[in-house]
């Protein structure tokens, strides 16, 4: 996604929440390089599930290499034809590729401003585009600032009805190895956001 270049203050609770979608996004969007799971190795959880997940992850990448996380990352999303998973809202929503919901998301792109990036050729629907998406409205990196009740209706369009179903099928993947903590960071984040705008805030 390309953004426009704006500095906006936000409070912490928010920056640690673009931090996660960015997080996310960054395992999701291509293989992790060194300098990734090097980084991801240092990251410490708390006793929460959460937290929990995110210690188990930081084992996992502390272990593995560029080549070991680029081949699982080939399996999962790939592979031969197709990899073991679809990462896509629409194939989860509907059973098929670019249907209704990259339809209804590429609309509210237009209306948030937000535009694709001219080297990317996966479709918008993408379960890496979406949690980059949704770092960029919280930090503001589309242009004006994105208000809670626009991220809440973007999350409980595009995200909500299928994320937390990737995630736990990432986390119980065949071939996921240093991914399957990262499906369960993912579902537990996913379950906090939905309810965090469910009871109005974050």
């Amino acid at each position: 996604m390309t953004s426009a270049a704006q500095t906006i203050e936000i409070a912490e609770e928010d920056r640690l929440r673009a931090d996660m979608y960015g997080f996310l996004s960054a395992f999701l969007a291509n293989p992790p390089s060194r300098g990734l799971l090097e980084q991801s190795a240092r990251l410490v959880g708390d006793d929460s599930d959460l937290g929990q997940a995110m210690t188990t992850f930081a084992k996992l990448a502390k272990a593995a290499t560029p080549g070991s996380a680029e081949r699982e990352f080939n399996e999962l999303f790939i592979g031969i034809g197709r990899g073991e998973l679809l990462p896509y809202a629409s194939y989860y929503m509907t059973g098929f590729l670019n249907e209704k919901p990259l339809a209804s998301l590429r609309a509210d792109m237009g209306n948030l401003q937000i535009d694709r990036a001219p080297n990317v050729y996966e479709p918008e629907d993408n379960i890496a585009s979406l949690m980059e998406m949704m770092g960029g409205m919280i930090e503001g990196r589309f242009g004006a600032s994105v208000s809670l009740d626009r991220q809440r209706g973007f999350f409980n369009r595009h995200i909500a009805p299928w994320a937390g179903h990737f995630f736990a099928d990432l986390e119980g993947a065949r071939a996921s190895r240093l991914y399957a903590p990262l499906g369960a960071v993912g579902r537990h984040f996913i379950a906090i956001e939905r309810e965090a705008f469910r009871l109005g805030g974050t």
